[in-house]
């Protein structure tokens, strides 16, 4: 492993609280920098992702997808710390906060699964790789 990988690893670790939290991070941060790549391919003056636009992504009530989840608040609630309900089968769904569910988006395979499903659900569209990676920022600050 390259120096600089080990000591941002350690540093990961010292600043999440330890090595199972720095695992999380650094795999979040590695699906993060895959959306950014894709995001910049698509839109040359991408510059970043943004957790504004990610928290109006997750308020905005959109009219494309199913009557029933016409935000991500249907299913989450406002409040992305607290433990939602799945609008269409009432099963209880975790907090999406990263704060409160560490492990959140660190999994490509679940991550890639959640959007496709909730974003036709909501938007009635795919999420583009900004969105994807807007709403992660988000998350993270929750």
């Amino acid at each position: 492993m390259p120096r600089f990988a080990m000591t941002a690893a350690t540093l990961l670790a010292i600043l999440a609280g330890g090595p199972a939290l720095a695992g999380d991070a650094a795999d979040r941060a590695a699906i993060l920098a895959g959306y950014a790549e894709r995001a910049a391919a698509d839109d040359p003056a991408f510059t970043g992702f943004s957790a504004a636009r990610g928290e109006e992504l997750f308020r905005t009530r959109w009219a494309g997808g199913d009557a029933r989840t016409p935000s991500c608040t249907a299913c989450h609630t406002n409040d992305p710390r607290a433990q939602g309900r799945n609008a269409k089968t009432g099963r209880p769904i975790e907090p999406v906060a990263v704060s409160v569910e560490p492990d959140r988006f660190t999994d490509i395979d679940e991550v890639e699964k959640q959007f496709r499903r909730d974003c036709d659900a909501v938007l009635g569209r795919p999420c583009t790789p900004r969105e994807k990676g807007d709403y992660i920022a988000f998350m993270q600050e929750q």
